[in-house]
């Protein structure tokens, strides 16, 4: 692995490679609200071995990068433009979850010429989230770190649960709160329609925050849009179903390249 970091007028911005090989096909990772690149550790390096050049990005007031964090699911979007063009980087394969995917769809929407395929993990048209969850990421980090660590798994009280509560409540304050509104604020169905690359929606069976039957509904609305759902995830099914995920990858990116 090695770090890229990029200047942008937001600040320092920071990508992790997995692998560094200018002649693969590139891959960008993008995290949801309040986490960061590290949530692809274990998918990063399988598509690593298929290949690929694959960059998980921090996006802007997450992880390592500097900045505000958009506070809007378009601005996301642009955030992630910006740094793309700024790493120099050709259309490749876009990888989203959650508020990542959401902004991955209009990225997809608005700079068709940037991607080659995407995939969209814990994702629906409309991600509304629960006034109590909004109100705790703005004034009580930890309860809402605990809260997502909850409802975002399929069974609670596992590693990987524990895993989600301290990654989210190590994160700067504001960040999940500026994400979760933006998430909540947006709808995808304009972007959907418009996307014009090969698509896969990886979906969780027990996803309790963005239901597997509302990501079908947005499935149908992307046009030739294939849909995986896995088993025994929750919401955060990079972490509770790494294998399974990484083959849903794994096949979409031979309908990416």
């Amino acid at each position: 692995m090695s770090a890229l970091w990029i200047d942008l007028a937001a600040g320092r911005q920071f990508i992790e490679v997995t692998e560094d090989r200018s002649d693969g096909p590139v891959a960008v990772l993008v995290h949801g609200a309040g986490s960061d690149h590290g949530v692809w550790t274990y998918q990063g390096a399988g598509l690593a071995r298929l290949g690929w050049r694959v960059l998980a990005v921090d996006l802007p007031g997450h992880g390592r990068s500097n900045g505000a964090a958009p506070d809007s699911i378009p601005a996301l979007a642009d955030a992630l433009a910006a740094l793309l063009d700024a790493a120099g980087l050709p259309p490749g394969l876009v990888v989203g979850h959650s508020m990542g995917a959401l902004a991955a769809l209009d990225f997809a929407a608005r700079y068709p010429g940037r991607l080659t395929g995407l995939a969209l993990l814990g994702v629906a048209a409309r991600m509304p989230v629960h006034p109590a969850l909004l109100a705790a990421a703005h004034d009580d980090l930890p309860r809402a770190a605990a809260m997502i660590a909850g409802w975002g798994h399929a069974i609670e009280g596992t590693d990987a649960a524990e895993a989600t509560r301290l990654l989210l409540e190590r994160s700067v304050p504001g960040v999940l709160a500026a994400g979760l509104a933006a998430c909540d604020a947006y709808d995808g169905s304009w972007a959907a329609s418009r996307v014009g690359v090969p698509t896969t929606l990886i979906l969780g069976e027990a996803d309790k925050m963005s239901p597997a039957k509302a990501g079908m509904a947005l499935a149908a609305l992307i046009p030739g849009a294939h849909t995986r759902i896995i088993p025994g995830a929750g919401h955060m099914l990079m972490s509770e179903q790494p294998d399974a995920v990484l083959d849903a990858l794994s096949d979409q990116t031979k309908r990416s390249t």
